[in-house]
C-alpha cells in the first residue's frame, strides 16, 4: 500500500491513433516559395484549395487533412554553425498550425536536416509536438555526411536513426497523454533508407512511409514497386504528387521541392 501523502498517477490510456479509420491528404509549403508547394502565402486560398482536393476524392474512407510546413529547411550554403539547414520561426509554426486547425486537420513539420541528425531537429519543436495535432516529416535525400554539400548528392538516413525518432515521439505522446503521433518519412530511392527493418513498433507513434520524387505515372508506380517490399509492416504506406512537375517531361527527378502528401 501506499503512504498515504504518496500521490498515485492513473496509468496513461492508450494513445488514439489517427490513422486507424482515416486517409490522410494535404499540401505542402513554406512561407515565400512556390517552390517547397501548394501550402504557400495565402493559407487561406491554400486551405481551401486542399478542400476542394479532398471532396475529389472517393467516399471510401474518412480524410484528414494535413498541412505539412517545411519547417526545417535545407541549404547550399553551411550557416553559422556549418549545418546546411535553418529552422522556421515560431510564428510560422503558429501560422500554419492555425490553418491546420481551421481546416480541422493536422501539422506536420517537415525536417530537411542538412548535416544534423534527425532526432535533436526534431526536439527542436518540442514545445509544438506536445499539441495534439502536430506530427513530423523526415526528408533523409537531403540528410548529408560530414563534407558533403545538399544537392549534390542524395542523403540518407537508417531504420535506427529512424526508431530513436519514433521512440522520442511515442514518448512524448504517452507523457502527455497525445493521440498518437504521425511520423512520417520520404524515399525517394532504395539507398535513402538503410536496414529498414530496424524501425520498431512503439506505442504512441504512427509511421509513415511516403514515396517521394518527381516522375511520370508509370514511373512513380515503378518506383513504389521498388520501396514498399522494405516497409516494415506496422508502417502504413504513402505517396507524394507534384501536380506541376509531374506533367513535365523534361524536369529531372531530383533535387525537387513539395506539392502534396
Amino acid at each position: 500500500m501506499a503512504p498515504p501523502s504518496a500521490a498515485v498517477s492513473a496509468p496513461a490510456p492508450p494513445p488514439v491513433d489517427p490513422l486507424a479509420q482515416n486517409l490522410l491528404v494535404g499540401f505542402c509549403g513554406a512561407p515565400g516559395s512556390k517552390a517547397m508547394g501548394r501550402m504557400t502565402g495565402d493559407l487561406g486560398a491554400a486551405s481551401r484549395a486542399l478542400r476542394k482536393q479532398i471532396e475529389s476524392f472517393p467516399a471510401v474512407k474518412p480524410i484528414t487533412p494535413v498541412v505539412e510546413l517545411i519547417a526545417t529547411t535545407v541549404h547550399r550554403s553551411p550557416g553559422a554553425d556549418g549545418m546546411y539547414r535553418s529552422r522556421c520561426t515560431d510564428d510560422t509554426v503558429r501560422e500554419y498550425l492555425d490553418a491546420a486547425r481551421a481546416l480541422n486537420g493536422l501539422l506536420l513539420l517537415d525536417i530537411q536536416p542538412g548535416r544534423a541528425d534527425f532526432l535533436p531537429e526534431v526536439r527542436a519543436y518540442e514545445h509544438w509536438l506536445r499539441e495534439p495535432d502536430v506530427g513530423v516529416a523526415l526528408d533523409p535525400e537531403w540528410a548529408v555526411e560530414p563534407g558533403v554539400v545538399p544537392g549534390r548528392k542524395f542523403g540518407r538516413t537508417t531504420g535506427a536513426e529512424l526508431d530513436e525518432v519514433a521512440r522520442y515521439l511515442g514518448g512524448l505522446a504517452q507523457a502527455h497523454r497525445l493521440p498518437a503521433k504521425i511520423m512520417v518519412y520520404h524515399q525517394v530511392a532504395s539507398k535513402v533508407v538503410a536496414d529498414e527493418e530496424l524501425l520498431l513498433a512503439h506505442p504512441g507513434v504512427s509511421p509513415v512511409k511516403v514515396v517521394d520524387g518527381i516522375g511520370s505515372a508509370a514511373a512513380k508506380k515503378a518506383t513504389w514497386k521498388t520501396l514498399m517490399p522494405t516497409k516494415p509492416a506496422h508502417v502504413r504506406a504513402g505517396f507524394k504528387l507534384f501536380f506541376d512537375e509531374d506533367t513535365r517531361r523534361d524536369t529531372p527527378s531530383w533535387p525537387r521541392r513539395k506539392s502534396s502528401l
